[in-house]
């Protein structure tokens, strides 16, 4: 099963322990009843964004969403270099959680690495906040309609309520991301 399958597996379970119907779970995370049977059968890759605000919206980890993993510390949790959990979230990005094991989490920290791609941005929209910082590589940004172009060292930080997606320009990148 890929991953996109487990993840839908994953929201069909949770929706089923709740005992909700789909419109009332795609009431309470701001989506279409369409949208959460697309995500929910795994025909459509499921954004980390939506991810985030059902977990913030039923009380469960980001990560036993999209690992199926429980975190267990609650204190800190160490994530040494190139360990932290990794998921293909598409063809052209790649997720690694740099804090999985850490219980309660009020932001979700990730390296993710963006492959360049022509197709258009893909648009998300959640509450919260999000900082990006660039790593390595060019990104193109697109926040509330504003693009701009991002290098190594420069970072940025939006109320992710805006519309935002990006893409990398030219060779892979790899940013830090945080959502809160």
């Amino acid at each position: 099963m890929n991953h996109i399958q487990e993840v839908a597996a994953r929201l069909r379970g949770l929706r089923d322990a709740l005992e909700l119907t789909a419109e009332e779970m795609a009431h309470q995370c701001d989506v279409s009843p369409e949208v959460l049977a697309a995500y929910e059968s795994g025909e459509s890759d499921v954004p980390v964004s939506f991810l985030h605000r059902l977990a913030s919206a039923y009380g469960v980890e980001l990560t036993a969403l999209l690992f199926g993993e429980e975190p267990t510390m609650n204190s800190y949790f160490v994530t040494r270099a190139g360990k932290g959990v990794k998921v293909e979230r598409t063809a052209a990005y790649s997720y690694q959680d740099l804090a999985s094991g850490f219980q309660r989490r009020i932001m979700a920290p990730f390296l993710v690495t963006i492959e360049p791609t022509d197709s258009p941005l893909t648009l998300n929209v959640h509450s919260g906040q999000e900082f990006n910082y660039v790593l390595e590589g060019e990104i193109e940004l697109s926040v509330g309609g504003h693009v701009t172009r991002m290098r190594p060292g420069d970072s940025i930080m939006f109320d992710s309520l805006r519309p935002h997606g990006l893409r990398a320009i030219g060779s892979t990148a790899r940013i830090i991301a945080i959502i809160s």
